[in-house]
């Protein structure tokens, strides 16, 4: 029998297996996919912060970047310029190889092709239920971390309810020629609610994605064509890609014996759908949660809640404040998101934000908070007569 089982081998869930196997646990990863590294749809855009905090090592960055463009409906521009690095541009399929090979350095074992299809919680185990090219098979584990992305019927299953609010991320990669700065384009003919990017990863290639509620395919489909004929991107044949971003958290992470990480818990950023780096702290969180778990040998669900109270303490208000944010900016039209830049660019709100050395690339919510409190800016919220609420996130 392991002592932990954990469910999905992307970077969150590795991250789980490498700090436990290196306390010296028995660690077993399971992954459906036949190859780690397939078939993820992510920019791959990591702030310097997480760079720095978890390691990430310079063989899987594309690039770093410290601009960016930000366009309204109307093709208003925004420039967004720092002198340092704010974030770097990963390869994402080898990220995640990367993670597992550190885990599997420390001792953590890793089986491919295996579904897991079902969880069972009985008093002094958890059984996980797997399905592979030779049928199907069991895992016994003291605890179990289900690390396996958004929309897993695991969590569902076992009583912890489902991620709330959601939104469809649709990417494509593309050709182009000389671009060198992260564009972001807003407006509803784009990405309705949303945005859309174009981000350079080499001197010839970019990902262009959006987020979108519905038709994700048809919005990116336009887009692309768009881009084509405003000659950012060569023509040819694109192949798409979508996933699920939740913006919501679960109500609760934990049970007798599970712990939910990443975006299966819905620990994602909601202003801009990016989960890597909040999904690694609560890695780390949940990883010490086990160690001591481990050690007293007590899995209830009493003992793993402080996983949930510290991953909140840290993200909390983070989750609140973009949340709010997200969806006051669902309900503008595109004369109000036009209205907010002229706002920011004529009252130089842009540039004092840029000094203001406190603010993070992976903070948003002081950010939210001070454009909040300007006055021109509160002004169109008051008028839209939207009242703002950062009570619970759950």
């Amino acid at each position: 029998m392991f002592d932990v089982i954990v469910v999905g081998a992307g970077p969150v869930g590795s991250r789980v297996a490498y700090r436990l196997a290196g306390m010296g646990y028995e660690v077993v990863v399971l992954e459906q996919r036949e190859r780690l590294g397939e078939q993820v749809c992510c920019t791959g855009i990591v702030g310097q912060e997480c760079v720095a905090a978890f390691g990430i090592e310079d063989s899987v960055i594309l690039r770093q970047v410290n601009s960016a463009r930000l366009f309204s409906p109307s093709g208003r521009m925004l420039g967004v310029w720092r002198e340092e690095a704010q974030a770097s541009i990963i390869e994402r399929s080898a990220f995640d190889r990367s993670m597992a090979d550190k885990a599997c350095d420390r001792g953590a074992r890793y089986v491919l092709g295996s579904r897991v299809v079902g969880i069972e919680v009985e008093a002094d185990r958890v059984v996980a239920e797997v399905a592979d090219d030779d049928g199907m098979s069991s895992f016994e584990a003291k605890v179990v971390v289900i690390a396996s992305g958004f929309g897993s019927r695991l969590v569902e299953r076992l009583g912890l309810g489902r991620v709330g609010d959601f939104v469809i991320g649709a990417q494509a990669e593309v050709q182009v020629c000389g671009l060198d700065e992260i564009a972001v384009y807003f407006g509803h003919e784009i990405a309705p609610g949303f945005f859309a990017w174009l981000v350079p990863v080499s001197a010839s290639r970019a990902l262009v994605g959006l987020l979108s509620r519905h038709s994700p395919s048809s919005y990116l489909r336009k887009l692309v064509t768009s881009m084509v004929a405003w000659g950012k991107v060569a023509p040819g044949e694109v192949e798409f890609s979508y996933g699920g971003i939740p913006l919501r958290p679960l109500t609760k992470t934990y049970g007798e014996r599970v712990i939910v990480v990443g975006d299966a818990a819905g620990q994602v950023k909601p202003t801009s759908g990016g989960g890597i780096y909040y999904g690694l702290i609560c890695a780390d969180i949940a990883a010490e949660t086990l160690h001591r778990a481990l050690e007293s040998s007590v899995f209830s669900a009493r003992s793993l809640a402080d996983y949930e109270r510290q991953w909140r303490s840290r993200l909390g208000h983070e989750l609140r404040v973009g949340y709010t944010a997200r969806k006051l900016y669902e309900r503008l039209s595109d004369g109000q998101i036009d209205r907010i830049f002229d706002i920011i660019k004529s009252n130089g709100i842009g540039e004092a934000l840029l000094k203001a050395e406190e603010l993070s690339f992976d903070w948003h919510g002081e950010v939210v908070l001070r454009l909040l409190k300007e006055k021109a800016l509160s002004q169109i919220i008051d008028v839209m007569k939207i009242p703002l609420r950062f009570g619970g996130e759950g």
